[in-house]
């Protein structure tokens, strides 16, 4: 029997890690051109390298990871069940008296094992990978593109020149009318070329640029001191070509690197523990504002006013004789003179102007803070969630697979981004409310997986006790003997 159930296991194994290396590859494709296709603008036209383009892909795959690893497992796990059922082996085993969880033992020990995996890469490497992608694109995001000058604007792209075309022909790249001034001296534009037509190319170092021109002239203007050093000439000096070729330098064109500590400050940047050190001093920063803030408004504002009305007398033999008797507020103003009722009502405005203002200041200084601190708690607990959402959807694939009975990559990769797209629906949702604060961090990062649970342990449930409640051809019998009785009736 122990050797009849390590085959077995041994089966179920290598039936499950194909298919889920292959899944896990086309997720990360998948999401890895989504990830293209939304920074297209910023890659396109910039000159990159072959090394800095193939540094991006690498990095931004490592960060789709914990993302990709969910869906690979609940993909993978239908499309394994479901082969099982589909050719009838897993009928056999449990005619040989193999229960379902025994034949799921060996993938929940490996699943385990790539849970505690995925939380060990979202807790060490994920955070290192995100700052490798994020500063690399903002440096991308950041260089000057390659020159393309749009036809009847003066395009000040590269740095000391000024370049004008009147039109470009799209097939040969010629361009017509080309206006260049050059100020590279910061002396004005003291040299203009104006060319009947030309091309301009890069160099292969796209160091530099060539521009050809054919049929124009060059306007040189010349500073010339006089003797009297005061005053100056300016000369002028006409050159006509038929052909001239002119070479640019092109001044930071080149991709230049940011210093990556500018980026650690992230969230996106950072483990459990700078996470938890970061939580805690925002915690603490919270507390201690809004102790400032009772304490300044008591004040300023209260014992201020107290204040205005009535100043205790300082002879402690008066104070003795001093009899305090409640008085009713209103009828006390109304009893002072107008010139003092103004001169109280203008400093009760003042006063509560002041304390509104401090109030909205502080509250924007308070939400700011907060706001911070909720992205720090939610980037904690997604560590987490992201790992045990490969556990939750292999007791979601692997049942649903058991009983649908269909393997391949057709019903189970509908049902998978089916079940996917909830999760990630309720999650952002989740996310979105804890970002507002309408929701703690814990509940709305952890509201999806509690939502998902029942659901794996019905289905876990059904398909041990051999349900059918997802075989279309039940429901179709159902209705077929339902419309038979209703037929009998009416005969």
């Amino acid at each position: 029997m122990v050797f009849r159930l390590k085959k077995l296991h041994k089966l179920i194994l290598t039936s499950f890690l194909g298919p889920f290396v292959l899944t896990f590859l086309i997720v990360v494709f998948v999401l890895l051109m989504q990830f293209l296709w939304r920074y297209i603008d910023d890659l396109v036209g910039k000159g990159l390298d072959f090394p800095v383009i193939s540094e991006l892909l690498m990095y931004t795959s490592a960060s789709l990871v914990p993302m990709a690893l969910p869906l690979a497992v609940l993909l993978a796990s239908i499309m394994t069940f479901g082969n099982l059922g589909e050719h009838n082996e897993l009928l056999a085993f449990k005619s040989a008296g193999i229960s379902l969880m025994k034949i799921m033992r060996p993938l929940v020990i490996l699943i385990m094992l790539i849970t505690i995996g995925a939380f060990m890469f979202n807790n060490n490497v994920l955070p290192y990978t995100n700052l490798k992608m994020r500063s690399l694109l903002y440096d991308i995001q950041k260089q000057n593109p390659e020159l393309q000058i749009k036809p009847g604007i003066f395009d000040n792209t590269i740095e000391g020149y000024s370049i004008r075309v009147e039109s470009k022909d799209p097939k040969t790249n010629l361009l017509k009318g080309i206006q260049i001034y050059d100020h590279s001296d910061h002396l004005g534009n003291i040299i203009v070329t104006l060319a009947d037509s030309g091309y301009i190319r890069m160099t292969g170092d796209e160091r530099h640029l060539i521009f050809t021109l054919f049929h124009g002239y060059t306007y040189s203007e010349l500073q010339k001191k006089t003797r009297l050093k005061r005053t100056k000439t300016y000369p002028s000096r006409i050159d006509k070509f038929e052909v001239q070729e002119m070479l640019i330098e092109l001044v930071d064109f080149g991709l230049q690197r940011t210093d990556e500590n500018l980026f650690k400050s992230s969230y996106q940047m950072m483990n459990l523990s700078q996470l938890t050190h970061v939580t805690d001093s925002l915690i603490g920063e919270i507390e201690s504002n809004q102790k400032e803030l009772n304490v300044t408004l008591n004040r300023a504002s209260y014992y201020k006013a107290k204040n205005f009305l009535y100043k205790a007398p300082e002879n402690d033999s008066v104070k003795e004789r001093v009899n305090l008797v409640p008085i009713n507020l209103d009828s006390a103003f109304y009893t002072l003179p107008r010139e003092e009722q103004a001169r109280i009502l203008n400093q009760a405005i003042g006063v509560a102007r002041n304390a509104t203002n401090y109030l909205n200041n502080s509250y924007v200084n308070q939400d700011s803070k907060v706001r911070r601190l909720r992205k720090y708690q939610i980037e904690k607990q997604r560590k987490y969630t992201l790992s045990l959402a490969c556990l939750l959807f292999f007791f979601i694939g692997a049942p649903l697979g058991a009983i649908i009975r269909k393997g391949g990559l057709g019903m189970p990769v509908v049902i998978s981004v089916l079940f996917f797209i909830i999760y990630y629906i309720i999650s952002l949702t989740g996310e979105k409310f804890s970002r507002e604060s309408v929701l703690s961090p814990f509940w709305g990062m952890w509201i999806s997986s509690f939502i998902l649970l029942p659901l794996a342990s019905f289905l876990t449930y059904k398909a041990s006790k051999d349900s059918v409640i997802m075989n279309i051809e039940t429901y179709l019998i159902f209705f077929r003997k339902l419309f038979r009785i209703k037929d009998a009736k009416e005969n």
